[in-house]
This record gives structure tokens, sequence and C-alpha cells, in this order.
């Protein structure tokens, strides 16, 4: 960062006015940890905020300055920072144990929690992690199925482990990022998403693959979308060839519907991989699924059947107090109406997004599906009416990256600066938390923010298409 960008940029300036804590704490951590983060996508130009403390749909940074937060926990807080119930019962458990390495009656409720909500989860393996969950969701495939491949779609997350690893923001070729050995990347198989045909001509042409993973709508939080014809059609041809269809819940689980996108759309996948909400805002995860699949972790069965049961350790899994909060959050969730409020409150942000840039004459859109609201940036100047754009209707290809980092790292920080903490320039994930009041302070640092990448050149002055 340079003087003259200093100088010639008011969102820069503005921001290092207001974080002077957060700018020390990063020059400490950059001694720390790589790059002075411990995620990747908490990096931020010229660096991220630091936290102090947070309440419902809003949190407050070491300096003191107020956010209406759409970063959620990385989507783990549907019911919003802090809420009294869930709090309380984590708190209940740390004061009677905080790890018994043994089993205990929480552990029983959760489980019957979760089996309760999620239609796929006859049985159930917790984790403590969402990559953990697809790392054994995968491994249980490869085991039941005794078949050796992966097929997945570009672009999908399902977490960090090594099967997995490649193909999300870069190598689409399915050749393996650095560290990951080329002879695991030769059992994945990837396609373009949503390509259906691709899958049924792929599982026709060769009895290897195990299992198809997907994030149910769509990557990253449905920024390229999956219409739920195209889960049906995945049950469908997975069906027809004898391969296990695996969702990937991680995101959706007990977001979009209580019982997740497997609930709302009727699509009832073999596996499950679930995180985040599950665990209330705690580490944990969990895999659930059919009885015969997730036999391969029992004693009993597998001895019985004469095989090698899969082994499966982890300190934390089933984690007192993670059970504590994940239990308090999946009731909430179950007698409530929370996720309905949640995507009726992005759904009031994206209408509102979209009918600013029409005024602003910014031809860039907000869409998305239920309580996530995702930015197209429009890299390639495509002419287009915000206020009446589909994104279900227009090629993947469109959603290609913006390489205009600086463009879009500005529109963070000058969210930031409003009081605005998206997540990352992407978008952002609204909780049941978000009221009207947090609703208007966004549309109106939106405007604000437009109009201040204009004044700074960084946005041109041209028509959205009418």
């Amino acid at each position: 960062m340079s003087a003259d960008e200093v100088r010639e940029s008011l969102i820069l300036g503005t921001y290092l006015e207001r974080t002077p804590g957060s700018a020390r704490r990063h020059e400490e951590a950059r001694a720390l940890f790589p790059s002075g983060i411990v995620h990747d996508a908490r990096r931020t130009w010229p660096y991220g905020l630091y936290m102090d403390r947070a309440l419902g749909a809003r949190k407050w940074d070491v300096d003191g300055n107020e956010y209406v937060d759409y970063h959620g926990g990385h989507g783990a807080l549907l019911l919003g920072h802090q809420h009294p119930e869930v709090v309380a019962a984590a708190q209940a458990q740390l004061a009677k144990g905080m790890h018994f390495a043994a089993g205990h009656d929480l552990m029983l409720e959760w489980g019957r929690l979760i089996q309760q909500l999620m239609p796929s989860a006859e049985r159930i393996r917790f984790t403590s992690s969402g990559t953990e969950a697809t790392h054994l969701a995968i491994r249980l495939a490869r085991a039941s199925s005794g078949k050796g491949k992966l097929l997945r779609f570009t672009s999908h997350f399902h977490g960090w482990h090594d099967h997995v690893a490649f193909g999300v923001k870069e190598h689409f070729d399915g050749t393996p990022t650095v560290g990951v050995l080329p002879d695991v990347a030769s059992n994945v198989i990837l396609v373009k998403p949503n390509d259906v045909e691709a899958i049924d001509r792929v599982l026709g042409a060769r009895d290897d693959v195990a299992a198809v993973i997907i994030e149910p709508v769509g990557a990253s939080s449905g920024a390229i979308p999956t219409r739920p014809a195209v889960l049906k059609a995945l049950r469908e041809i997975t069906r027809r060839h004898g391969v296990l269809l695996i969702f990937d819940e991680v995101v959706t689980g007990f977001r979009i519907a209580p019982g997740g996108a497997q609930q709302l759309y009727d699509v009832k996948p073999d596996i499950t991989t679930m995180a985040k909400i599950v665990a209330g805002g705690l580490p944990g995860g969990a895999v659930g699924g059919r009885k015969d699949i997730l036999d391969w972790l029992d004693y009993e069965a597998s001895s019985a059947a004469g095989r090698e049961k899969i082994a499966h350790e982890g300190t934390h899994n089933a984690h007192p107090v993670s059970a504590a909060a994940g239990i308090a959050t999946l009731k909430i969730i179950r007698d409530s109406d929370a996720c309905e409020r949640a995507s009726a409150a992005a759904a009031k942000l994206r209408a509102g997004f979209n009918a600013i840039l029409e005024e602003e004459r910014v031809p860039w859109v907000v869409y998305g599906v239920h309580s996530f609201f995702n930015f197209f940036t429009n890299p390639e100047h495509r002419p287009l009416r915000p206020t009446t754009f589909d994104a279900e209707a227009v090629p993947v290809e469109w959603f290609k990256p913006d390489k205009r980092e600086r463009l879009l790292a500005k529109m963070r920080l000058s969210m930031l600066v409003q009081g605005i903490d998206l997540k990352s320039w992407r978008g952002g994930i609204v909780s049941a938390a978000h009221s009207q009041a947090d609703i208007d302070w966004t549309l109106d640092a939106w405007r604000k923010t437009l109009r201040a990448l204009k004044s700074e050149g960084d946005l041109p002055r041209g028509d959205a298409a009418r």
C-alpha cells in the first residue's frame, strides 16, 4: 500500500483512520501467521478487522466501530450472535464439564434431533468440522461401494482436504494444487456446474465411480446457482447407475429449511455432510446417511459382514459444549420460523440492492436464494437490468471470477467504512436476527458506496440496461 494510494482514495484513507487498532494487530499477526491470517477467506486489503464483541446482527471492532454483520460466523449463526438460549446452554455445560472422553446424554439428544430433522440421516457420526465431514463421507462412499473415483462439480467447495482442494478457484483441468498428490487428484473427475448430461455420460461410460458430491444450492452459497431440477436429475441418474449421491449441506443444512435442501426440495441423498449451524456456532460437524453405509463405521456390523471397518477417531467428536449449543439451536430452528425470517430478510436486501443499482445506473446485479445474497459485478460489461435479471437463466460462464481486484477490494472497504461487514466482496449471509433497521442501514451504505466508487473513478458512470 503506497502513500499515493492513500492520498488518491478517500475510501482507503477513511478505513485506515477508523481502524488503527486492527492495523496494529495485523502487523503483530504477520509475525505469527502466514499472511497474518488463520482462514483464507479473511484476507482483506489492506488488512482485516479485529472484532471485540457481537450481539444479534451487529458486531463491534477493537476500535469501537459498529457493523451490521453479513458474515455470520462463516454461515454458522442462523440465529445471530449470542442468542440467549444458545449461550445459556453452552454456559450450563461448561459449568458441568468441558470434555469427558466418554459418552454423554447431550450426544444422544443431539443425534436424535439431527435424525428427526434431516431426512437422510438414518445413522450419524459426529466430526469436528465440515472438512472432516466431507472427508469421512467420501471414505464411506468408497468403502461401501467398492469403487475408487469421486465425481465433483468445478467451483463447488467441500473443504480443504486433498480430494476437494482443487477445481474450486483454479486447477479446473483436474491437476492437483500444490501439496496434493497426483495419484489422489487422478481419482477425482470434474465436470462443469449443473451439467447433468455430463454426469450421465461419465457414469454410463465407467463403473468405477463411488459417488457424486454437490453443494445443493450451487457453488459458494449459490454464487453459481443450481436449480432444484438439477438435484432431482442427479438423484435419478445416480440411482440408475448405482452410484451414491452426497449432499454437502455444511452451509444449507438447517438454514434454507430445518431439514436442509433435501427436505425443501424433496430429494433424499445417500449421505449428507453437516457443520456450521449443526453445532450452534461452535466447532462441530456430522455425517448422516443410510444405515448400511454408516455401518462401515460399526464394529458389530462390520464383524458380522466379515469385513474391515473404517477407523474414525476425533478428540472433539460430539464435544459436550458444542452439543449443548447445537441442541439449543436446532430446537429453535425446529420450533420457530427462523429459516423463513432469514430468507425473507435476504429477499428484501436483494430487491433493495437491485433497485439502487438501477437508480444509480450501475450494470451489476445482486442475486441469490434463501438467506444468501451474491454480487455479480459484470466484468464483461454485459447489458442487463438488475431488477429483472435471472441468475438461473444465464450460462455459468457469466459467473467467472472478476479480475478487478482493486475495485472489489475498495467496494468491500467502502461498505465497512459505512458499517456493513460483507462476506468479502462476494456477497453475504443473512440471519434471523437481521431487522428492518439493519436492512435500511445496509441499503443506505450500498448507495453511498456506489457513489464513492464513481467519484474515485473506479466505477464507470454507465447506464444499466433498460
